[in-house]
């Protein structure tokens, strides 16, 4: 009973640690994008940032896994927290030699070395998310894994919330000097209070000649479980719409808004991850975690074709706030199947190998979204033939061309997620959910 409790006190304490570590990446990231779209008004630049996120996410995710299975959780989490410390102290040497000019430069080289630095720094912190998930198996009791999942969604909102307020009020107010000097103190900071904790595991076992990214482990282990390939894809239906909201959610609201009103009105639908992540912690997710997965992206595909159908403020803050209710139980969904159906051992390598996988995804329709709209669908719906077209539907406005990607990405969501009922794969991953036992590891020692 002591155990159990004294493993639920360190699973608290590092899920604080990973939420604020999230929090201080996601507010540069955010801070990086408010200022390079407010300095040159560039939806392509907005695009090629939060692809490159994705990307990234998606080079390096089976080098997460990797790391994260043949490493005790918490030395995983120590490298993640340093590097990121070093990729922010260099970005912060960048903004120091280099005049703001040069590095809003999407021409020159500094524009993309500077970008490129706060990216890696914020992408290496997706290894701390893939600990975590595995620490869950670790430290919590399976019955209430999906619990824990959902408390991971409500921390991810209340970093979510800080996060785009204060990344608008610190572009608005500060500028991105002091954006960066703030992040690189916390990153600090977070990584002394780590150093701190203790995780009891006993130190995995790796094989002599071990690959450095074992890609064939994960496909190994992800093919023993019927019908689990099949969930990572249907994982990836909210990250295909997502690469879309990447590419244009911040220039829609920077065109409704001031950067600080955008940053607070993003913050305050941000509530909506708190909430979604208490109603799992609360609830749970149903016998059938699939089953709700896929029902709630059909809801999400739905919301996101018309929180946009008109040019308001108030529809599209509730739009997004009642998606965003959403994303902790969709994603906790994934989580609590693969904390069941797989063996400790190898639930790094599989947790790297799905979100290499569902973060491709957003990459591929940002890069694609982001030139078409720029350069095709606003112009067209600016011009009166445009208007008249899809006026009845869409209303008028200066942002209706984003409105009509927003509506055709949400509906195709819509019909993906609804097909995927009729697979023989979401009927095998979910009679594979409800007849396995218990995974967990086979000792917790220190």
């Amino acid at each position: 009973m002591t155990e159990t409790i004294n493993a639920g006190r360190t699973f608290i304490q590092v899920l604080v640690n990973t939420a604020v570590a999230n929090l201080t990446s996601s507010y540069l990231w955010f801070a990086l994008t408010f200022w390079v779209y407010l300095e040159t008004r560039s939806v392509l630049a907005t695009g090629i940032i939060g692809g490159s996120y994705m990307l990234l996410v998606a080079a390096l995710g089976m080098v997460f896994g990797t790391i994260v299975d043949r490493h005790r959780k918490h030395q995983a989490m120590i490298f993640a927290s340093l590097t990121t410390l070093i990729a922010f102290s260099i970005g912060g040497v960048l903004y120091l030699l280099f005049p703001e000019e040069a590095l809003l430069d999407l021409g020159g080289p500094w524009f993309w070395l500077f970008a490129g630095i706060i990216l890696f720094g914020g992408v290496i912190e997706n290894m701390r998310n893939i600990a975590l998930s595995t620490t869950v198996t670790l430290l919590v009791p399976e019955e209430r894994h999906a619990n824990a999942n959902g408390l991971v969604g409500t921390v991810t909102g209340l970093a979510f919330i800080v996060t785009s307020v204060f990344s608008g009020f610190s572009i608005g107010l500060l500028g991105m000097g002091w954006t960066l000097l703030i992040a690189i103190v916390v990153t600090a900071a977070v990584l002394v209070h780590l150093l701190t904790l203790t995780i009891p595991e006993e130190k995995p076992h790796v094989e002599a000649r071990a690959p450095i990214v074992d890609v064939r482990g994960a496909v190994s282990a992800i093919r023993l479980i019927p019908g689990l390939f099949a969930l990572i894809i249907f994982s990836t239906f909210n990250n295909l719409i997502g690469g879309v909201y990447m590419a244009l959610m911040d220039p829609y609201g920077l065109e409704l808004f001031t950067v600080q009103a955008w940053g607070l009105v993003f913050g305050v639908a941000g509530t909506g991850f708190i909430i979604g992540g208490l109603l799992v912690a609360k609830f749970g997710l149903g016998t059938n975690p699939i089953k709700t997965m896929l029902v709630l992206v059909v809801v999400m595909g739905a919301l996101g074709a018309l929180f946009t159908i008109r040019e308001s403020w108030l529809l599209y803050a509730v739009g997004i706030w009642l998606y965003m209710v959403l994303i902790p139980a969709v994603e906790a969904s994934e989580q609590t199947v693969i904390q069941k159906v797989v063996p400790f051992t190898t639930q790094g390598r599989v947790f790297g190998f799905a979100a290499a996988f569902e973060a491709a995804a957003a990459p591929i329709t940002a890069f694609l979204i982001a030139p078409i709209a720029e350069f095709l669908i606003i112009p067209y719906m600016r011009t009166d033939a445009g208007e008249q077209t899809w006026s009845w539907l869409l209303g008028t406005g200066e942002a209706r061309g984003i409105a009509l990607v927003f509506l055709a990405a949400g509906v195709i969501m819509m019909v993906i997620a609804a097909l995927a009922f009729l697979t023989k794969s979401y009927r095998s991953i979910s009679t594979t959910y409800e007849g396995t036992k218990e995974s967990v590891p086979a000792t917790t020692s220190a």
